[in-house]
């Protein structure tokens, strides 16, 4: 098959993890599994992870624990499963650095579109060679190594809030709309909720902005646009 990436899944249910594992491995995926927390973190720290399919509940470390500790170190997509419904749950999976949730019980085959959607967003997003710099090098975005310095120092961005990030920053001044942001950054087959554009704008903010230097503006009842300077 064409697909070389391989995919950790997460889950102590071992039905899910078996339908999973089968779906993906019929894309061609090579795919690692892990049926707790720890486990999981013993095999993203032995082996190349390209992606992450998350459970939140595990019976010791939770999904959100899990997620903390890989984004530490890394910026591996991860795909969260989540049995809470609540908007609240998902947006809270989202603000510690996961891409994309699926609420169980969940369509097998959508979740492999999910997984090849945002996979095809983060190879996509390598097509510019140009380096940003905004107020005097306060703010630096290098587009071909997906690389954020705040300050000369390199500041850690999920795929999908470097996506963002650089529609915005390519478009100085331009009002987006949520519909819009997900649509252009995030994909016309993505899934979620607009308003989850809410939760990765506020994680970038968190990151690149202070008290002198403010880059995202929030156009109230349209959407966002960058300031530049």
């Amino acid at each position: 098959m064409e697909n070389e990436k391989s995919i950790l899944v997460v889950d102590d249910e071992e039905q899910i993890v078996n339908v999973v594992k089968a779906y993906l491995e019929k894309e061609g995926y090579k795919v690692f599994t892990a049926f707790s927390g720890k486990d999981a973190i013993d095999i993203f720290n032995l082996e190349t992870i390209d992606f992450i399919v998350l459970d939140l509940m595990l019976p010791d470390l939770s999904g959100e624990e899990v997620c903390k500790k890989i984004r530490v170190k890394s910026q591996v997509p991860i795909l969260m499963l989540t049995a809470k419904v609540e908007e609240g749950d998902r947006i809270n999976g989202l603000n510690i650095g996961a891409d994309d949730y699926m609420v169980k019980p969940f369509s097998p085959k959508e979740l492999v579109a999910r997984v090849r959607a945002i996979l095809r967003r983060l190879e996509n997003s390598n097509i510019k060679a140009d380096i940003i710099e905004f107020n005097n090098g306060d703010l630096a975005i290098d587009f071909s190594k997906m690389e954020v310095r705040k300050k000369g120092k390199q500041i850690k961005l999920t795929p999908t809030e470097f996506k963002i990030l650089s529609l915005l920053s390519k478009n100085i001044g331009k009002v987006f709309s949520r519909e819009e942001l997900i649509n252009k950054a995030l994909g016309f087959d993505f899934e979620g909720y607009d308003r989850t554009i809410d939760a990765h704008i506020k994680n970038i903010r968190h990151k690149i902005e202070d008290e002198k230097n403010k880059y995202i503006k929030t156009i109230y009842g349209v959407g966002y646009k960058f300031l530049g300077g």
